[in-house]
């Protein structure tokens, strides 16, 4: 028997949906005798002539069956010979969009309906989108109604390259196409009399022998921290569930973001010791020592893990009020819980075309692109490198309503910063920050350039939105004791600062800030001075040696907020 199947109906408005896993559950013979007996005499007094409406079957609440429509997400469990599967039938209106990605989170596969008649619409392809952007990574296109096509082929083909298209847009990997009427059962559980032209899978021998593998394929433990178990003052124990990995006692852990290590003295299963546990297990694990861990940390076996403040995420917005740039919200990553602010919003997608588009707000149903602030250091790794640790919520302070969802893209590591590197030798690279100011709420803030490692012959970007610089100069970074010299527009050399004799060239901090060096006299000066340096006189030794304006300047706009 093969294992569990979570998936998800969608598509537009009376596509189907609800029809669709009614007639599977009813020729399936999943029903109850008194559940099959109710739906007979509900169907009789329904809309159509007295025929079975499997439709009933999902659609539960009162307002769905006046309005003909699903609002709530129905969820159902079944169980056939071959497979248990849980479905999630998912409203198709715009307006219950929201409820249609909840029902999307859980799922890893998705059937999406679309009508016959009518080919991809402007929901197929929201819908679709949704479904991608929450990790499904398996996609069945139901083309149904085809009974309302007179069965016809060429239609089947026309809509089939309208789905192929859409695939290609999204980047969609595990697709099958296959034509249904879930009002007939064609093609639902019985191969279908009508289109002998049809000749593959139909849509329940498909879902009973689809292999989908949602483990993370990472040989790395983590393990997000759910509780601070503190029976007596003898334990301390850290629960939660293993998302990657095993771990075995004696193993160092690692305890994020904090980096403090230790090993682990004990693994418990329940109440039981164990010596080794699994990915997918929950678990109590004690360390050797006392560390600073608590819920929303992470224990790993790896110091790679991504950490930051800042991330950058793609969100679907829920709430009826629309996204605002600078207010606060509360950010759900993981197990962590935290205030946070949206810096900016980079774009908003156009769901019929993909386009992405210049955007100061966001509006209920629409998808953003999102630079996210949080107020503190945070454990977050991309969607698609762990699933756990990428995906997240955001939450009204107020309302306490649940805002948006979505998933992160990018991660501005602490840890990670763009450089120059040649060998053993680096230097950092920020003089290719923008800096903006914000003229609504009055704060400077800046823009990281994209991460980058710059080698020897690289060409560099000499002009930006709020810097300028020249062609052939040098940049010296003292911390780390590098030089990298620049020759029309690229690096010629990165070489220690030992090495460095100066050119007569404009000379560069790190940060892009000119200084005030005209002389080999003015450099080892200036070396010497920054080597007695203490905090109390940063400031004065920066105001003297640097000129922020000689290449650098702060551009007036309106979308950035503080860092």
């Amino acid at each position: 028997m093969n294992g569990l199947l979570k998936f998800i109906t969608c598509g537009s408005v009376d596509d189907g949906k609800s029809t669709l896993i009614g007639h599977i559950l009813y020729d399936s013979k999943l029903l109850y005798a008194d559940q099959e007996k109710a739906l007979i005499l509900d169907s009789k007094v329904g809309s159509r002539g007295g025929e079975i409406d499997y439709s009933l079957l999902l659609d539960g609440l009162m307002a769905e069956r006046e309005q003909g429509i699903t609002i709530d997400v129905a969820y159902r469990y079944f169980t056939t010979e071959r497979r248990s599967f849980i479905v999630a039938d998912t409203p198709g209106h715009e307006e219950y969009t929201r409820n249609m990605a909840v029902g999307a989170s859980f799922a890893s596969l998705a059937v999406i309906l679309v009508d016959a008649r009518q080919g991809v619409l402007v929901q197929t392809r929201r819908h679709s989108r949704i479904c991608s952007l929450m990790g499904i990574h398996h996609f069945v296109f139901a083309v149904n109604k085809m009974d309302l096509v007179d069965y016809k082929e060429e239609s089947f083909n026309e809509i089939t390259k309208e789905i192929l298209t859409l695939a290609k847009e999204l980047d969609l990997k595990n697709i099958k196409i296959i034509p249904v009427s879930a009002t007939e059962g064609d093609n639902v559980t019985k191969r279908s009399g009508h289109m002998e032209w049809y000749q593959e899978d139909t849509l329940m021998s498909y879902l009973e022998t689809v292999d989908i593998d949602e483990n993370e394929d990472r040989d790395d433990f983590y393990m997000p921290v759910q509780r601070v178990c503190r029976p007596s003052h003898e334990f301390r124990g850290f629960q939660g569930q293993i998302e990657s990995g095993k771990v075995i006692t004696g193993q160092t852990l690692y305890s994020l973001p904090g980096s403090e290590s230790a090993k682990v003295e004990r693994i418990l299963v329940g109440d039981q010791d164990v010596k080794e546990a699994f990915s997918g297990q929950a678990v109590t694990i004690q360390l050797d020592r006392e560390v600073d861990v608590s819920r929303g940390c992470v224990l790993t076996d790896s110091q790679s893990l991504p950490t930051g403040k800042s991330i950058k995420a793609s969100l679907l917005w829920m709430d009826d009020e629309p996204l605002s740039v600078a207010k606060d919200y509360l950010i759900k990553l993981g197990t962590k819980r935290l205030p946070a602010i949206i810096k900016r919003i980079e774009y908003k997608v156009d769901v019929n075309t993909g386009e992405h588009l210049r955007a100061d707000k966001g509006e209920k149903n629409e998808i953003l692109f999102c630079e996210i602030e949080c107020s503190e250091h945070v454990v977050a790794d991309l969607f698609q490198n762990r699933k756990t640790l990428g995906e997240l919520i955001l939450i009204d302070r107020l309302s306490h309503m649940t805002s948006a969802c979505g998933v992160v893209e990018y991660v501005e590591d602490q840890n990670k910063k763009p450089y120059f590197v040649n060998g053993s030798i680096r230097a950092d690279g920020y003089i290719f920050e923008e800096l903006y100011f914000n003229l609504e709420h009055a704060f400077l803030s800046k823009s990281k350039s994209e991460d980058k490692t710059y080698h020897v012959g690289d060409n560099i970007p000499v002009k930006g939105d709020s810097f300028c610089y020249p062609d052939y100069f040098d940049i010296i970074d003292v911390e780390h004791s590098a030089a990298v010299l620049i020759r029309n527009a690229s690096i010629k050399d990165i070489i220690s600062l030992g090495e460095y004799e100066y050119s007569g060239l404009p000379l560069l901090d790190e940060r892009g800030f000119a200084l005030d060096v005209k002389s080999k006299t003015d450099l080892d000066l200036f070396l010497k001075e920054c080597n007695h340096l203490d905090k109390d006189n940063r400031g004065a030794f920066v105001n003297k040696w640097s000129r922020f304006e000689t290449y650098r300047s702060i551009v007036c706009n309106d979308n950035y907020w503080m860092i």
